[in-house]
């Protein structure tokens, strides 16, 4: 049985390697990277004895860090993922934001982001025949004061009617992403395919994760924006379907009730926008984008 000197011993015996520890980072001549590291160093040793974690668990821990790094491609980013569904992405976000702004809110970048994604005029289908009800989304792109924001890069990407990226098919051709340019009166439109609810790539280390917690790899339907412009903060965020059924059990916590849009459906027609002829359904969405200037 430990006695209250062999409990204090422990406790300063504990404390003395955390602090040595800090202490190895007193040379760094660059404060930020000090500051992180040290607070870093605390959470995580104070993580260790909050738990009282055993030498198996740290084992197991290490070995799922190794699988998530043997899974990780160009294609497929699991520490992105892990991030995710432990909500330290949407928590960066949040620390990044302000806490009252007229500007679109922010949320998670996500996994599946590709570099050097092709470029579209503007009205073009940037679906490359994914499958999917045909979809029209159109907006402008404006200053928090209202003002115009002229020839704004938007980049976007989306998964099809059955919740697969691209990056995710065998032939790995670049479908449902691309980026255009905002008129001079700020104004974009596109075509692409209805979005679908899809589970985030459980079949890794963070599947194993959520199993464990019994928690679903649900997101629900979406399309990712990426906007900038000179001025102006770098926008990335997503637009959400109205009425999905997983806007309120997203694995990945990243919904926010500002972005959640209504994609109405239309019936079939010969004069759909940018003169589309159209034999099936097709829907539209309208996204107002608002951009806060750089500080």
């Amino acid at each position: 049985m430990s006695t209250f000197d062999d409990v204090t011993e422990q406790v300063r015996r504990e404390s003395a390697l955390t602090e040595e520890v800090i202490a190895s980072f007193a040379g760094s001549t660059d404060d930020r990277f000090r500051t992180v590291m040290e607070s870093l160093v605390r959470h995580l040793h104070g993580f260790v004895r909050d738990v009282r974690l055993s030498s198996a668990e740290w084992d197991e821990a290490i070995a799922f860090l190794n699988k998530a790094g043997r899974i990780t491609d160009d294609h497929r980013q699991e520490f992105i993922l892990l991030s995710d569904v432990l909500g330290v992405s949407m928590m960066t976000v949040g620390v990044n934001s302000p806490p009252r702004s007229r500007a679109t809110e922010s949320t998670v970048f996500g996994p599946f982001f590709v570099e050097a994604s092709p470029e579209y005029e503007r009205g073009q289908d940037i679906s490359r025949g994914m499958s999917g009800m045909p979809c029209y989304v159109h907006g402008s792109v404006r200053s928090v004061d209202g003002a115009v924001v002229p020839s704004a890069r938007i980049e976007v990407w989306a998964a099809d009617d059955e919740g697969f990226y691209d990056v995710q098919h065998a032939d790995q051709e670049l479908a449902g992403r691309g980026h255009l340019f905002a008129s001079s009166a700020g104004e974009y439109d596109f075509w692409t395919v209805q979005p679908a609810a899809y589970p985030i790539p459980h079949d890794g280390p963070v599947g194993d994760l959520l199993t464990a917690a019994r928690r679903s790899p649900m997101r629900p339907a979406h399309i990712h924006f990426m906007v900038s412009a000179d001025g102006y903060k770098t926008l990335i965020t997503h637009i959400f379907v109205a009425g999905d059924p997983w806007l309120d059990g997203d694995a990945v916590f990243g919904v926010k009730s500002s972005l959640i849009v209504d994609f109405f459906e239309h019936p079939a027609t010969s004069a759909a926008p940018r003169g589309r002829r159209l034999d099936v359904p097709w829907s539209e969405a309208v996204f107002e984008i608002v951009l806060a200037p750089v500080d």
